[in-house]
């Protein structure tokens, strides 16, 4: 053996019950389990730490990250192993070299990647899909990568920015059709699509997926039919969390034709709808029986309030006046006089626009005097000020010149709920966006926030149950067939964490580490000691060791 674990405790991925296991190590696989005597070039001791399968993670968008990040940051921080990307439908490949900014500019849209960072950071060496695939395996990388084939870059491919505004001909669908079943034969392991509204691409334009007509959906799902393999992700829910007649009819259509698992989003607890999430997934149940996974995010979901763009308020009546005048001076007066105030306190007596101030944090100020409040809540300052949260809001926005942002937790904020979503084993946990909504948000350390959050602090899961349904669930879902499990044969993915303090760190940290210097937000782990990917340590000690293990996955 190249490398043996000893005394650790193994949750195997299966959700079979922990216990106390060896596991042998040799040229990336698992080749022993159990009690191991045999000799090994290394010997970890593992006495203490839990040993798991590596976190798969099924809704990514690394797909221009890649490029100018190997180590694929900050999910392979979190134990995750390996990332699925190109869901939404959108990406970078196919893309002919004229239609780059176009490609471009559609993740700046839809996935709030700032276009200076993709233009400086993108190396375009490639065309097509399978020279996509080839690239990512030469530049290597710390995790493995599994891609889907975003409907998107494959209509404009074939038919240029008309599938923006437009279903394509016949001819048109049996390209498009062709070149996705070379993807499929190149390793993608389905393809991916959305319906929603706010899935704007170039020039303001619907997302040149949200085109296709129902007979190309047909024929792209017959490429899956066709070859017995691949699955599909797509963005179906134009209200989160809510499923309506069409798009429940529409669900059905594509497990018809395509005879393969769908997993579609975003499957939100929302307090404002209290029933939607329940009523969606009842209705959906005929569906999810043949094979549909609902998938959420297990985090409490968070939306950007900019005090200059205050759209997130624009719901109440007294807030009208802050968009008739934007300008700073306008805006300064409206949230400093006190009849606007005593609106908006009316306004909140209305249930349904009721705010809980204690899930609006300060998520960034310009004032150096202010910093010392990032991080906190406006539900706290208004405690330590004696004030009301509106005077507290108002106050701290006036003294940073209207250039500070809160973060507002909108969905998956109830416990309760959030304790049945997640045990309602048809979920699929993900929607970490890694790589996505780089300057304000970062959910991709999920995994770590489920094993320190949900199993140990609020054992609302067990350890074996969540380790199962971040390793082998997604990996069956997709049928990455060799990794998701510890057992002889299976792909040496591997994570050690301490079950006593394993977590996320309690907020985003900012770095400057983007292509020209841009801002990104990321979320550190805790407790996670060592991960493994095809046999190489990629993360020990806290920090990342450069080894550059991982492959880029086929199906």
């Amino acid at each position: 053996m190249d490398l043996l674990l000893k005394n650790g405790t193994l949750v195997d991925g299966t959700g079979a019950a922990a216990r106390r296991a060896d596991v042998g190590i040799a040229n990336g696989k698992i080749v022993e389990v159990g009690g191991i005597s045999g000799a090994a070039g290394k010997v970890i001791d593992a006495t203490g730490l839990v040993v798991a399968p590596g976190f798969i993670d099924p809704h990514t968008h690394y797909d221009a990250q890649i490029c100018w990040d190997g180590a694929t940051t900050p999910s392979s921080w979190h134990g995750v192993t390996t990332v699925v990307m190109g869901n939404c439908g959108v990406g970078i490949a196919p893309c002919r070299p004229q239609a780059r900014e176009v490609a471009m500019r559609d993740l700046v849209n839809v996935e709030a990647i700032p276009f200076e960072v993709l233009d400086a950071g993108i190396t375009w060496d490639w065309e097509t899909f399978p020279q996509y695939l080839d690239a990512a395996e030469k530049r290597g990388s710390s995790m493995n990568l599994a891609f889907l084939a975003p409907l998107t870059p494959f209509r404009h491919y074939v038919m240029g920015e008309a599938s923006l505004e437009r279903a394509a001909s016949e001819t048109e669908m049996q390209q498009i059709k062709q070149l996705l079943g070379e993807a499929m034969d190149a390793g993608a392991f389905g393809f991916s699509s959305t319906l929603l509204n706010q899935h704007l691409g170039y020039q303001g334009k619907p997302l040149a997926c949200r085109n296709a007509s129902r007979e190309e959906l047909k024929a792209y799902c017959n490429v899956l039919k066709e070859r017995g393999k691949g699955a599909i992700e797509i963005a179906m829910t134009k209200q989160l969390g809510v499923m309506d007649d069409e798009e429940l009819e529409l669900l059905d259509f594509m497990l018809a034709e395509s005879h393969r698992p769908i997993t579609f989003i975003a499957m939100f607890d929302r307090e404002d709808i209290s029933e939607a999430l329940r009523t969606s997934l009842k209705r959906a149940a005929p569906m999810i029986a043949k094979g549909a996974r609902p998938q959420t995010s297990p985090l409490p979901l968070t939306r950007e309030i900019n005090m200059r763009n205050p759209f997130s308020f624009a719901g109440f009546p007294s807030w009208k006046r802050a968009f008739v005048d934007k300008s700073k001076a306008a805006q300064a007066a409206v949230y400093r006089d006190p009849a606007f105030r005593a609106a908006f306190r009316e306004d909140l007596k209305n249930p349904a626009t009721f705010l809980n101030w204690s899930r609006i944090t300060v998520h960034e100020v310009k004032n150096p005097k202010l910093q010392r409040l990032e991080g906190r809540t406006v539900a706290e300052i208004a405690k330590q000020q004696g004030k009301d949260g509106v005077d507290a809001l108002l106050d701290l926005t006036l003294e940073d010149d209207l250039d500070n942002e809160f973060t507002l937790k909108s969905f998956n904020s109830r416990e309760d709920r959030m304790a049945e979503v997640l045990r309602n084993r048809d979920m699929l946990l993900g929607l970490g966006d890694g790589g996505a909504h780089l300057d304000m948000l970062c959910d991709s350390g999920y995994p770590t926030f489920v094993l320190g959050t949900w199993v140990r602090e609020k054992k609302v899961l067990t350890l074996e149950e969540a380790v199962r349904r971040m390793t082998s669930d997604p990996a069956d879902f997709f049928g990455i067939k060799d990794r998701g499990r510890i057992a002889p044969g299976m792909a040496a993915d591997l994570v050690l964490f301490d079950p006593a303090t394993v977590g996320s760190a309690g907020r985003p940290e900012r770095l400057y580490d983007l292509p020209g210097g841009a801002k990104r937000m990321v979320m550190r782990s805790r407790g996670v000691e060592m991960t493994l990917v095809n046999g190489e340590v990629t993360w020990q000690d806290g920090k990342l060791t450069g080894a550059r293990a991982g492959k880029v996955l086929r199906s």
